[in-house]
């Protein structure tokens, strides 16, 4: 029989899309177990990886509210006895978990009696913030839909998609829309001129040549890209070093359409050349 290879453990905000996520690890085959108390995580890995036990991967999905100060120290315990261990932990925006809530009308974990949900949402964030610092991946559903955020399961968990190596992740987006909450590194674009203030180049997107070559011919656009790939030179190996499994870098402007599309796409391609591979997503291109 083959022992336990690999565990995941998820976490993160109420109404994140916690359950969302095991349904999906299920569907991909792993051993699923939600709601579990996490002084129970240590216990289950140890019969999960008993002889003779044909479980290959496991995914516990632990509710916070009522265990809170029990949860950093039962990630650290599985570390200790198991082989690969990941810290799944799901994030949303404020406005975001205040309407599935109000959608669902079920009652706020943290809420106390009095509060509003905003309240009860922005002290969960609070509290679980030693939690999330723990994490291995963090992941923002604010944007996503149902089946998107079952698509970037399966990117990040499915057997037969799994990678070596540190998974990297370009990401554009547009400060007015939100900052994305998974980002390790932000940089932001908008000291560059603005193509949506140039007329003919207003209808086109960073994916468009008349705007990359807008952009890329900046004096400022060099210089930054210049020292920034100097920067990736000295922290991309040292993230692989330290054992990072997964990394997003975010590059915003104001929409989140032109400047920070062109230069999350040079940024990719910089990478590259360096060696990595990475995934790119525009996540405000087309609005």
């Amino acid at each position: 029989m083959t022992a336990v290879s690999e565990f995941v453990v998820i976490c993160g905000m109420s109404g994140a899309g916690r359950t969302q996520v095991a349904q999906t690890l299920e569907d991909l085959g792993w051993f699923v177990i939600d709601n579990l108390p996490p002084a129970l995580i240590p216990k289950v890995a140890e019969l999960a990886q008993a002889q003779g036990s044909s479980i290959e991967r496991v995914a516990l999905a632990t509710r916070t509210e009522a265990y809170l100060d029990q949860v950093s120290g039962a990630i650290h315990d599985l570390r200790g006895v198991a082989g690969r261990v990941r810290v799944l932990y799901l994030e949303a925006g404020n406005d975001v978990l205040v309407n599935r809530y109000e959608d669902t009308r079920r009652r706020h974990p943290f809420a106390i009696e009095g509060t509003r949900v905003i309240e009860a949402i922005q002290r969960e964030r609070e509290l679980l913030e030693p939690i999330r610092a723990e994490a291995d991946v963090v992941v923002d559903t604010t944007d996503l839909n149902v089946h998107q955020l079952r698509d970037k399961v399966k990117d990040l968990f499915d057997a037969a998609s799994d990678r070596s190596g540190m998974q990297l992740t370009v990401l554009s987006f547009g400060f007015k829309h939100g900052h994305p909450l998974d980002a390790d590194l932000v940089f932001d674009v908008r000291f560059l001129p603005n193509p949506h203030w140039v007329e003919e180049l207003r209808p086109y997107t960073g994916l468009d040549d008349p705007v990359r070559r807008y952009v890329m011919g900046q004096d400022e656009t060099d210089e930054f890209l210049e020292k920034l790939d100097d920067l990736l030179a000295l922290v991309m190996p040292a993230y692989v070093k330290e054992g990072k499994s997964y990394l997003t870098i975010a590059v915003g402007c104001t929409g989140g359409r032109h400047r920070s599309v062109v230069i999350a796409e040079e940024i990719a391609r910089r990478l590259r050349a360096h060696g990595f591979d990475p995934r790119l997503q525009h996540r405000d291109v087309t609005r």
